[in-house]
């Protein structure tokens, strides 16, 4: 089923992000944790896909075995830089074959290894590449994407930004799920501005529980998000107070806080990054929803 058809009912949610594990040996454990979450009834759940495709075959089977063996609904992500045609439509082929009819289509970034010959020749070079192409070539599937409250790093400005997700939404992308962010307020203003520039399609807030001053650096590294002063003073306080234990309470009950005041202002409901960490997600989530 379409997620979007699922949206449309209206119902209040949770959805849930998984990264695959490294090592096929990690992966009773990471299943262990598929099924402990399952018990929030997600609406949806999507798993990541590594750069230039590189976790392909992981992200089909695990997409796979959590729609079949725990019947969740699922989303595999999909990057495109540098890819062909040819293999993209095969994975889309093998998705749709075992079922899958949700993607969240994205750029991605090539892997340092790519030859630039490789980047150059490809036809996939934006987002909006590869919803076009996933648009004709498989109109069944559900097609999602990625909206930045704080602005892509890479873009021009804020507005020229907004004018990329309207485009990824206008070429068939059904809904959008935010970047991670600490203050509700970005969110706020970004849904604001978005309705403004006739942007009319959900954009549903990411939200990640901060476990460990390591993921605060990884954090910054990767997406470069805001860290509201007062929060990251908690976060300093904690550990000086009681180390990564106090740290982990800390950054739970800032999303928790995030999340009730979205829900609590009439968002639909949130995207949950779980880094694979059920007990954390559980305690964020407990009592959240009716």
């Amino acid at each position: 089923m379409k997620i979007a058809d699922k949206l449309a009912t209206g119902r209040r949610f949770v959805s849930v992000e998984y990264f695959p594990p490294k090592e096929r040996k990690e992966w009773p454990s990471f299943f262990k944790v598929v099924e402990r979450l399952a018990s929030l009834n997600p609406l949806f759940a999507s798993v990541t896909y590594g750069a230039g495709g590189s976790n392909q075959d992981a992200t089909l089977e695990i997409v796979t075995r959590m729609q079949q063996d725990f019947g969740l609904e699922t989303m595999a992500h999909l990057t495109c830089v540098g890819a062909q045609a040819d293999k993209l439509k095969l994975f889309m082929d093998d998705l749709s074959k075992s079922g899958i009819q949700n993607v969240l289509a994205l750029r991605g970034d090539a892997p340092q290894e790519t030859p630039v010959e490789q980047l150059t020749e490809s036809p996939f070079h934006y987002a909006s590449d590869l919803i076009s192409f996933i648009s004709h070539s498989h109109p069944e599937t559900g097609i999602s994407v990625a909206a930045y409250p704080e602005t892509h790093p890479e873009a021009i400005s804020a507005d020229s930004d907004l004018g990329y997700l309207k485009l990824k939404l206008d070429l068939g992308g059904e809904f959008a799920i935010t970047q991670l962010f600490f203050d509700n307020q970005l969110y706020f203003d970004f849904v604001k501005r978005a309705k403004e520039r006739g942007i009319n399609k959900l954009i549903i807030p990411g939200i990640l529980p901060v476990l460990n001053f390591k993921m605060i650096e990884r954090i910054k590294q990767l997406s470069g998000a805001f860290i509201p002063s007062d929060f990251m003073a908690a976060l300093e306080a904690a550990d000086q107070r009681g180390g990564a234990a106090e740290v982990r309470k800390v950054g739970v009950s800032h999303a928790r806080r995030q999340a009730e005041e979205l829900l609590s202002a009439g968002v639909q409901g949130v995207h949950l990054y779980t880094f694979n960490k059920a007990e954390a997600i559980l305690e964020l989530t407990e009592g959240l929803l009716p």
